[in-house]
């Protein structure tokens, strides 16, 4: 009690004034505020594989839709005297049977490829996450009857739905399109339903619903933008899937018919010469291998960078 009287008596008005607006800057730290989305890039910068992967895919874009436009040659111009010719300074990978140039139209194939990933991983995404997303999100009898739908279509082969899409709206890339995304939004639903039904139950979506939001406002403000990390993930390792099954069926004769060029088409022309003019196999097998191989790098470094828990 004494030492508070004391106390007391020693303290004057200037004690309780306020501090000088520089006091603490010699102490003050400048740091700068590190955002989820730029956190996650740094982290991505850091993977010396991914970042292999993202110049190689940039390299074969260029490769794609700058290249033919450089090109001297169209991927079904037949140039007489040049038939089955190798490599050269001329034709750096060597021309087919009919005379066409094996690098123009490997660069259309490759364009062919880049367009059917790319465009079909965005369809999968927004219908997916969509579907996934409703179902996890109301629950209930409403998700089990359309994860049945899910698991019906699951049990029937990919395989059938594409060749029966084919026979009906023909050989082109739209019909291709079709075929992926009605195959591939499955495994994003799958994925997507799962992530809601753990967030769902997280603090901030019952924070959210206390505050007063619906359960669409709590799904699109909330739910949705903290799965993107996985979303992402899931569509960036389908878009090899999608190449890779249209240079199948290209492959097959069921996808892309010639003259257009795609990557399956090369290597169907390709394999009946495949011991005289082993090139003409060559480089078509090269750009898928080198694309689909720095799209899975991407995916990789994409998943480490997106959940750093996952990297060790």
């Amino acid at each position: 009690m004494k030492n508070i009287l004391s106390l007391q008596n020693k303290l004057t008005p200037d004690d309780f004034a306020p501090l000088d607006e520089n006091y603490f800057k010699e102490e003050s730290l400048e740091t700068e505020e590190i955002g989820y989305w730029k956190a996650s890039w740094i982290r991505l910068k850091s993977n010396k594989i991914a970042m292999v992967g993202l110049v190689l895919i940039v390299i074969m874009f260029i490769f794609a839709f700058v290249g033919p436009l450089l090109s001297p040659y169209s991927y079904d111009q037949q140039v007489r005297g040049d038939e089955a010719l190798w490599p050269c300074l001329k034709h750096p990978f060597g021309t087919d049977r009919l005379g066409r140039d094996i690098l123009v139209r490997c660069m259309i194939g490759t364009r062919i490829s880049m367009i059917v990933g790319l465009v079909s991983a965005v369809i999968v995404m927004i219908v997916g996450s969509i579907y996934g997303a409703i179902s996890g999100l109301i629950g209930g009898k409403v998700d089990i009857v359309m994860m049945r739908v899910v698991d019906i279509l699951t049990g029937i082969p990919s395989l059938i739905y594409m060749i029966l899409i084919m026979m009906f709206l023909g050989n082109t890339i739209q019909s291709i399109l079709i075929a992926m995304c009605l195959t591939y939004w499955i495994t994003t639903a799958r994925m997507v339903r799962a992530q809601i039904l753990t967030l769902r139950e997280q603090d901030f979506a019952l924070a959210a619903k206390v505050c007063g939001l619906s359960k669409w406002q709590i799904l699109i403000h909330h739910l949705i933008p903290n799965s993107m990390g996985s979303i992402i993930v899931t569509v960036t390792f389908l878009i090899p899937s999608a190449i890779f099954q249209e240079a199948f069926l290209s492959f097959l004769g069921i996808g892309i018919q010639v003259p257009k060029a795609s990557w399956g088409t090369l290597a169907n022309d390709a394999i009946e010469y495949l011991f005289s003019y082993p090139y003409q196999m060559l480089f078509p097998a090269l750009a898928i291998s080198i694309t689909i191989f720095a799209l899975n790098f991407i995916g990789d470094g994409l998943r480490d960078a997106l959940d750093p828990r996952l990297k060790k």
